[in-house]
């Protein structure tokens, strides 16, 4: 028996999802977890669970979204971990997606049915997390927040530094250890500087 648990950021705790598989008698040994997006499956656990699963084991999710939430990956994992794996998956909170029950024709058709819908579901809310997202950073902008690292000042003798530098009096090296700023970020600001002017 195995269980695999995701959670899609450092903050968020899985402790709930811990509780529900060792409440089904799964060693610790066994239940794998990643913190991170489930948008695809290139997960460092999720891969070295997938290398372990041999025909005949038994994969816990407490969530099919735990598994992922691209609608046709969702499909595609569960048909190779099924198909070719060979493996019965169970998923705690949806009784129906248990592929030990119902392994005739209904029970499959049942299953399957089931699964597509909870997979659209899963990408659907993915989908809706991005807009709120890109919602919410449009509405912080309009209202003047800004993103990322705050600027660096330019020293007060920036022109002074340049001029110095293209001149040859001072290298490069000198020049950005005294604006204490990387090469990238000199370069920006005087690009910058040059289109002000």
């Amino acid at each position: 028996m195995y269980g695999y648990i995701r959670v899609s950021t450092r903050e968020q705790n899985e402790d709930r999802q811990i509780i529900a598989l060792q409440g089904k008698g799964i060693p610790e040994s066994n239940i794998y977890m990643d913190k991170q997006s489930g948008k695809d499956f290139h997960r460092p656990q999720y891969r070295e669970l997938v290398s372990r699963l041999q025909d005949g084991d038994l994969l816990y999710l407490t969530s099919i979204d735990r598994l992922g939430r691209d609608y046709e990956e969702i499909q595609n994992q569960w048909r190779f971990l099924t198909k070719e794996k060979r493996i019965d998956i169970v998923v705690l909170d949806m009784p129906l997606l248990d592929t030990r029950c119902g392994k005739d024709l209904m029970g499959t058709f049942i299953a399957d049915l089931v699964l597509q819908i909870l997979s659209f579901v899963a990408q659907n809310e993915r989908e809706n997390i991005r807009k709120r997202q890109a919602e919410g950073i449009a509405a912080a902008k309009a209202k003047g927040v800004r993103f990322g690292r705050p600027g660096k000042d330019l020293p007060a003798d920036f022109d002074a530094l340049v001029e110095a530098w293209e001149k040859k009096r001072l290298s490069f090296a000198e020049v950005i250890q005294q604006c204490n700023m990387s090469e990238s970020t000199f370069y920006r600001r005087l690009r910058k500087c040059r289109e002000e002017r």
